[in-house]
């Protein structure tokens, strides 16, 4: 319990620190814009170094220290996070922490980390929210890390977490790849 409050604290006050520039900005009312596109103050490079603060923030381990893969599956998908140096014991932990917490969250229709991490709702999410039964998130233990893997047998579900995860994949520039694999 006492995790969660202070998670839910760090992320209150680090918005409140990124509400700041946005608030005198002519675009901060408009909600459709802010949600789907950077913000038109900053470019694309902007973005991403800001993005990349909000992840170390957000996810609780170095970014540096870590590989992210996003997999679109025929039944869902998966969000895999591992250490890169098979040493660091201490970012594999962080990791399996973070996405056994992301695996309860998303169950629970809760997707502020990654809003707050991209400064925006990611596509899928809405829908991913209103089908929360219909969609089920395991998380798994790696040698280096972990990963939640999603499932659903409801097309609009399955939809939905493939965009959210199609996503990820551009907005971390993973690589993966774009299709059902």
């Amino acid at each position: 319990m006492k995790k969660n409050y202070t998670f839910s604290l760090v992320l209150a006050v680090a918005a409140l620190i990124m509400a700041g520039p946005l608030a005198n900005s002519q675009d901060a009312g408009n909600s459709e814009a802010s949600q789907s596109q950077p913000h038109p103050a900053h470019g694309p490079h902007q973005h991403c170094m800001d993005m990349q603060g909000r992840e170390d923030m957000g996810m609780g381990f170095s970014q540096a220290k870590t590989t992210h893969h996003f997999i679109l599956a025929k039944d869902g998908g998966v969000i895999s996070v591992e250490a890169k140096d098979p040493k660091d014991t201490a970012s594999r932990d962080e990791i399996r922490t973070h996405l056994a917490h992301i695996a309860k969250m998303f169950a629970e229709g809760n997707f502020d980390i990654p809003m707050f991490v991209h400064d925006q709702v990611p596509p899928g999410v809405p829908v991913m929210q209103s089908k929360e039964h219909q969609i089920q998130y395991r998380f798994e233990e790696t040698k280096l890390g972990g990963r939640v893997v999603i499932t659903s047998d409801d097309p609009e579900a399955l939809s939905a977490v493939r965009d959210f995860l199609t996503f990820q994949i551009r907005e971390h520039k993973t690589g993966d790849p774009l299709t059902v694999q």
